[in-house]
C-alpha cells in the first residue's frame, strides 16, 4: 500500500522528499548564542525529513531569552549557519529557520551585554528561567516597547530573514506561538496597550502582520511561513474570549499577505488543551496555502489520516526526530521508535543531542 507520507510535496517553489517537517525544538547547544560543529551534524542527521525548522533562532539581541540559542543577526551566525544549510542540502533536505524572539520570556542574565528584555507591555511571564550562573530564576520584568520603537523591532525580523537567505536557508518561520514576542501582542493578558497595537483584535494583530508583511516583501511570500498556536497555554498565556475571532482574522490577513504556509500547534499531546476542529477547520478554510499540523504524530497512519483528509498539507513532528536521526526510515520500515531522554533535552553537548543512532539495517 502506498503512502501519502512517503512521496514528494510541493511547498511554494521547493519540491520536498516527503510530507513529513521536522519541528523546531529548543536544545540550546548554541554556545555564545552562535551555531556550531554540533548543531552542523544535528540538522545533517535528521536531513531526511522533507522539511527542517531549525530551533527558535533570535532576530535581535534582545530576543535571546533562554541560555545558549542561537541568533541571526551578524556575520559570525551567517557564516556558522551556512555549514548547517550546505549539510542539510548536501544530504537532499529543505531547510527554514525560525525566527523567535522571546520577548518577556527571558532572564536578563541570558542576554548579551546592552541587550534587554522587551515586550508589548510590562508584564513579567509566570514561571522560572534557567540561567547558566544561577540556575532556576524568576522570570523578569520587560521593558514596555514605545510605540515608535516597533518598526525597529520589525525591522530586526526583516534584517534576520534577508541574513537567513545569505546563510542559505530555503526559507523562514515566524515564531508567533508559544508565548513569545510575536503571540505577546496578540494576547489581551500580555499586551495590555491602549494605542493602536493593544485593544482590539485587529489592533492586537497589527505587530504580528507588519512583521509577516515586510519579511514577505524582503524575501518573498514564497519563503515566509509562520507558526502559530491557538488555545495553547505556553509562555503563561491562559484562554481568553476572543481566541477563535482572533485566529480566525489572522488567518484571513496572512492568505492576502500570501505566506507559502501557517504551521499550526496542537500540544494536547503534552498536556495542554486540544485545540478544536472548529477552530482548525475555519483556519484551514481562511488560510489556502500550505497548512502544516503539528502535534502527536508519530505513526504513518495517523500522518496519512491527515493528508487523505485533506486536513492539513503537511504534518510537523517534534521529539521523535530528537532521539530518531533515521524517523523518516524508521516510520517507512515499521521500526521502532526510540525513546528521548528528557533530561538532556536542553543541556550543552553532544550527548542527548547527536549520539542517537540510527537503527541497525
Amino acid at each position: 500500500m502506498a503512502h501519502k507520507t512517503f512521496e514528494p510535496a510541493t511547498l511554494g517553489p521547493i519540491t520536498l522528499t516527503n510530507h513529513i517537517v521536522m519541528a523546531p525544538m529548543t536544545r540550546s547547544r548554541a554556545i555564545g548564542n552562535v551555531p556550531n560543529e554540533l548543531l552542523v551534524e544535528y540538522y545533517r542527521q535528521r536531513a531526511s525529513a522533507g522539511l527542517i525548522v531549525t530551533e527558535g533562532t533570535s532576530p535581535s539581541p534582545n530576543g535571546l531569552g533562554y541560555a545558549r540559542i542561537p541568533g541571526l543577526f551578524n556575520q559570525e551566525q551567517v557564516a556558522h549557519w551556512k555549514q548547517v544549510t550546505d549539510a542539510v542540502h548536501n544530504e537532499g533536505g529543505h531547510i527554514f529557520v525560525q525566527l523567535m524572539h522571546t520577548g518577556r520570556v527571558f532572564h536578563p542574565l541570558n542576554l548579551p551585554a546592552d541587550a534587554e528584555g522587551i515586550a508589548p507591555s510590562a508584564v513579567p511571564a509566570a514561571g522560572q528561567m534557567w540561567t547558566d550562573q544561577e540556575q532556576l530564576q524568576p522570570q523578569a520584568t520587560p521593558r514596555a516597547l514605545h510605540a515608535d520603537e516597533l518598526s525597529q523591532v520589525r525591522d530586526e525580523f526583516v534584517a534576520s530573514a534577508m541574513l537567513a537567505v545569505d546563510a542559505g536557508f530555503d526559507g523562514v518561520e515566524l515564531h508567533g506561538a508559544n508565548g513569545y514576542l510575536l503571540e505577546q501582542f496578540l494576547h489581551p493578558n500580555s499586551n495590555q496597550r491602549t494605542d493602536e497595537y493593544g485593544g482590539s483584535i485587529e489592533n492586537r494583530a497589527r505587530f504580528v502582520l507588519e512583521v509577516a508583511r515586510g519579511v514577505a516583501g524582503a524575501i518573498g511570500a514564497e519563503r515566509t511561513g509562520i507558526r502559530l498556536s491557538p488555545w495553547g497555554m505556553a509562555g503563561d498565556m491562559p484562554h481568553y474570549p476572543e481566541i477563535d475571532e482572533t485566529y480566525a482574522y489572522l488567518a484571513e490577513e496572512l492568505q492576502k499577505i500570501g505566506i507559502v504556509y501557517l504551521h499550526l500547534v496542537n500540544h494536547e499531546s503534552l498536556g495542554a488543551p486540544k485545540v478544536p476542529v472548529e477552530t482548525v477547520n475555519t483556519i484551514r478554510a481562511k488560510f489556502t496555502n500550505t497548512l502544516i499540523l503539528s502535534g502527536g504524530y508519530n505513526t504513518v497512519d495517523a500522518i496519512d489520516a491527515v493528508l487523505d483528509s485533506g486536513a492539513g498539507d503537511l504534518v510537523a513532528i517534534g521529539r521523535p526526530f530528537i532521539s530518531n536521526p533515521d524517523l523518516v526510515a524508521r516510520l517507512k520500515n515499521g521500526t521502532p521508535l526510540a525513546a528521548p531522554d528528557a533530561a538532556t533535552f536542553y543541556v550543552p553537548g553532544a550527548h542527548g543531542y547527536t549520539d542517537y543512532p540510527v537503527a541497525a539495517a
